[in-house]
Formats: C-alpha cells, sequence, structure tokens
C-alpha cells in the first residue's frame, strides 16, 4: 500500500460520511433504537448512513481486507480478523453528544496490523477539522478544511498536567485516583475520540479511562496520537492497548502525552 495515498483517500472517505451524518444533526429529529448491547447504547439512522457510505468506500479502496463495523457487529456480521490486517469503523462516535446535538461528535477509521493501530482518521463533521495519522508516515491535523498542520504531543510538564475526561465516565473514584498522583492544572471535558485528538496536538497530557469501550471506539485515534508521539496503555502500567480480541471490547486504559508516564 502507498500509505500516505491511503491516509488521504481515508481523509475524504470519513469526510463523505461527515456529510452524510450533517443532515440528521440538523433535523428536528432522527429515528433511534436501542441496540442489544450490554450497554444498551443507541443507535440513529445517522449511524447506518454514515457506516454505509465507508463500508463502500472501503471495499473500493482495500478490497481484501476485511472491515469491523459497529453496527454491522451488531447486526451479527463479524468478519474472520485472524489474518492480522483488518479496519475498525466507527461511523459515527458520541452518538450521545449528536442526539444532543453538541458537536462533538466523529467519523473514526483505523487500520490494525497484527493487533496494533498503524493508521487512522478522526473527522469532526461540524467543524470541519480531520485528524490523520499513519504510524512512520505522514502525521497531520486540518481544522475547518484549511492548511494541514504536523501533530505532535507535548512534553510531559513538570509543572503540572492538563487531563481530558469523558463526561459520562470522567467523574469516577477510579479516575479521582488516578489523578490524585499528579498536579492538575487544567480539565477538559469532551466527547467522542476527541479526547486523543486533543492529547495528540499537545494541547492536553492524559485521558484516563475507567469506564467500558470497544475497540471501534478508540483504534483510529490511537492510531493517530500513536503517528503523533503518544501511547495508549492499559491501567496499572499496562501494555500497550492491543486490538482483535475476541468480543472487541477494551480494558480500562490511559492515553498519554510526552514521556508515556
Amino acid at each position: 500500500m502507498n500509505r500516505a495515498q491511503l491516509l488521504d483517500d481515508l481523509a475524504i472517505l470519513a469526510e463523505e460520511a461527515g456529510d452524510a451524518i450533517m443532515p440528521y444533526f440538523h433535523a428536528d429529529e432522527v429515528a433511534t433504537r436501542q441496540k442489544d448491547d450490554a450497554r444498551r447504547s443507541q443507535v440513529s439512522d445517522a449511524d447506518v448512513a454514515a457506516e454505509a457510505v465507508i463500508l463502500k468506500g472501503l471495499a473500493r479502496l482495500t478490497p481484501d481486507i476485511p472491515i469491523v463495523a459497529e453496527e454491522e457487529v451488531a447486526a451479527g456480521r463479524i468478519p474472520d480478523v485472524s489474518g492480522g490486517r483488518f479496519w475498525l469503523v466507527d461511523a459515527l462516535d458520541g452518538t450521545k453528544e449528536f442526539l444532543k446535538k453538541i458537536p462533538e461528535f466523529t467519523v473514526n477509521i483505523g487500520l490494525i496490523e497484527d493487533g496494533v493501530p498503524t493508521m487512522g482518521v478522526v473527522y469532526v463533521p461540524v467543524s470541519g477539522d480531520t485528524y490523520a495519522g499513519a504510524v512512520g508516515g505522514p502525521t497531520w491535523m486540518r481544522e475547518n478544511n484549511g492548511e494541514r498542520e504536523p501533530l505532535q504531543v507535548r512534553d510531559f510538564p513538570d509543572e503540572g498536567i492538563i487531563v481530558t475526561l469523558s463526561r459520562t465516565y470522567g467523574q469516577s473514584t477510579d479516575v479521582r485516583r488516578f489523578l490524585e498522583r499528579y498536579d492538575v492544572t487544567k480539565q477538559l471535558d469532551a466527547g467522542s475520540s476527541l479526547k486523543f485528538c486533543l492529547i495528540a496536538k499537545g494541547e492536553a497530557d492524559v485521558y484516563p479511562r475507567y469506564g467500558g469501550s470497544m475497540e471501534w471506539d478508540t483504534a483510529a485515534a490511537h492510531a493517530v496520537l500513536r503517528a503523533a508521539g503518544g501511547a495508549v496503555k492499559e491501567i496499572n502500567d499496562g501494555p500497550e492497548l492491543a486490538y482483535g480480541k475476541k468480543d472487541f471490547r477494551n480494558p480500562y486504559f490511559i492515553a498519554w502525552g510526552g514521556a508515556h508516564r
């Protein structure tokens, strides 16, 4: 694969999926249903429409690479990923924010190779911001469809850290205990995979996740963060978060910039 070209193609594809989402975002009401999963999560017509765009595009770009997509899995359509290379897709990450008209939902497309996220694109449909990275290759962000700028985590500061947290899981006892180890100078609450992106562009230092998540929630942003010099590790000084688990369920993890403390 020409990885730089593929990353460009992924960015275009994510934008096309975002275009499919936006009419639903502007509508007065969006049809939703509750999925039969452990979290009883909601899925909207926008999720389905955006995922269809991505499935079609990836089948054209990389016909030999299987695709694990959130709504496809919910429908029982799970491909064989034993070959080690596969896509993880969350076409609308942050459905809760989307339904509340909070503009922090994203389109996530990530490539996994032998358990490791190696390429990813995170697109923010409302703002038009794109975060893209290939480990060992190009890594960039583009605000509101403007010029590309490099992505790089900042050094872990001695004077205190900036933490970014989930609105849903960010106030737990586990999170508070973790943060007691550090001098926290600022807290940034954000939805969806944007928390990883804040670290990737040097605006935050750590994101502790003591709450449930699936591999498609994290793969794309994890790849972007790795390409920008960060890491995502299991809690308690565990290994780098790995992909291709039987149920695609993540353990609790910490996303790091800088020195990956």
